[in-house]
């Protein structure tokens, strides 16, 4: 499983996007941020209001310079249907990715084995593929793109000013904290 602080692995799957079916590989998003957003199944009942959240969100993702890719374990085709059946899936823009095999998920550590489904999580990758954010949940919880996009910023905020550090709810143009040893040992 890929940690915090390394570089992902190669990952070439099919996704679908824009009425169409496709492989992409991560490789492919090399000098942009990727988020990485899996859910557990198409044609279910938190999963669409999720990725629709994502979908309204989607134009900031892009103009943060990031890519979104949802994952799940359905096929593309899958993802195709639910696309021209549901209102809120039909607003996704950004690729599904297709993992039936589940190999992405084992990768990220979000495969519940013996259900064959994806817990929900959340992973932003900068632009040297090297994993920034990690977040894995239980799949009844639902996330919020609001807050996937303040962690993306932060997580630009740091790369781009060495030495800072981003406090809780910090959101861009605020403050940020500059490390430093003379907090060490007064903590």
């Amino acid at each position: 499983m890929v940690k915090i602080g390394e570089k992902i692995p190669e990952i070439e799957e099919e996704v679908y996007q824009d009425l169409e079916i496709k492989k992409i590989k991560l490789s492919d998003y090399k000098g942009k941020w990727v988020v990485l957003a899996f859910y557990p199944a198409d044609f279910t009942y938190v999963c669409p209001t999720e990725l629709e959240d994502l979908a309204n969100y989607y134009d900031k993702f892009v103009e943060a310079g990031a890519e979104v890719i949802s994952v799940s374990t359905d096929t593309a085709w899958v993802h195709l249907a639910w696309h021209n059946e549901s209102p809120a899936i039909g607003k996704v823009k950004y690729p599904m990715m297709a993992d039936p095999t589940g190999r992405v998920c084992r990768e990220f550590g979000t495969m519940i084995e013996d259900e064959g489904l994806s817990l929900r999580g959340t992973f932003i990758i900068d632009p040297d593929g090297i994993l920034r954010s990690m977040d894995i949940h239980d799949n009844s919880i639902g996330r919020t793109a609001k807050e996937i996009l303040r962690k993306l910023q932060a997580a630009i905020y740091v790369r781009e000013n060495p030495g800072m550090v981003c406090p809780a709810n910090w959101e861009p143009g605020e403050e940020a904290l500059k490390k430093s040893l003379d907090l060490v040992g007064k903590i």
